[in-house]
């Protein structure tokens, strides 16, 4: 994200690695923009405390305390040294009335975290493992550009660590639905990417277990 913030330096606060930066539950009245380092995104779901999603310098997280004053959805946790510019009510407004072009480039940052969030928790609501990674095919194929509807073929430049950690498993498990989804030719792994042969028969896939879950 190519933004000058040089002005708002002194807004900077730095975390050292395993930090909670905050938790989940409680009240937030900031959000942070990553400088450098990395930070967990952390969620309770049952028992287990599941990783969402991983953030990297430049990426914008906490934002829901700002647009909605609700409490926080999940917990933030400094993977490693990290520096990033805190953002309170105040000098948000601040920024937004002061500074057109960088806020026009945060609302429309603001917009893709917020669907991204929520179409990750979508992905971790599902109880089937198999249908966990048909889904994050189908999130990936939401997000790619130039692609001819009509063509039921997608190929997706991911790694299988790459879809564990977005279908919140571990790499063992995602590789023995890969390779499940393999046998039953509905993909082809590939050295650098995967080939999913129908992505309208996972959308069908998941429509049908999410059914069956509400229907539970």
């Amino acid at each position: 994200m190519a933004l000058d913030l040089s002005i708002f330096e002194r807004f900077a606060k730095t975390f050292q690695k395993d930090d909670i930066i905050f938790s989940e539950f409680e009240p937030g009245d900031t959000f942070y923009l990553i400088q450098s380092g990395t930070v967990v995104i952390a969620k309770i779901m049952g028992d287990i405390e599941k990783t969402i999603d991983i953030l990297q310098p430049g990426e914008i997280f906490g934002e829901m305390a700002i647009l909605e004053g609700a409490p926080r959805s999940a917990s933030a946790i400094a993977r490693e040294k990290v520096k990033a510019l805190e953002f309170n009510r105040e000098n948000f407004e601040v920024l937004m009335m002061g500074n057109p072009q960088i806020a026009f480039k945060l609302l429309k940052l603001f917009t893709k975290r917020i669907y991204d969030q929520k179409r990750r928790f979508m992905i971790l609501t599902l109880e089937d493992v198999q249908a966990k990674v048909a889904d994050v095919f189908l999130m990936l194929s939401e997000t790619q550009a130039n692609v001819d509807p009509e063509q039921d073929e997608r190929t997706f430049k991911a790694s299988i660590d790459d879809i564990a950690h977005w279908a919140g498993m571990s790499p063992e498990e995602c590789n023995q639905v890969l390779n499940s989804f393999a046998t039953q030719r509905r993909i082809e792994i590939q050295h650098d990417q995967i080939v999913v042969q129908n992505i309208n028969d996972f959308a069908r896939f998941v429509a049908s277990r999410r059914k069956h879950k509400e229907s539970d």
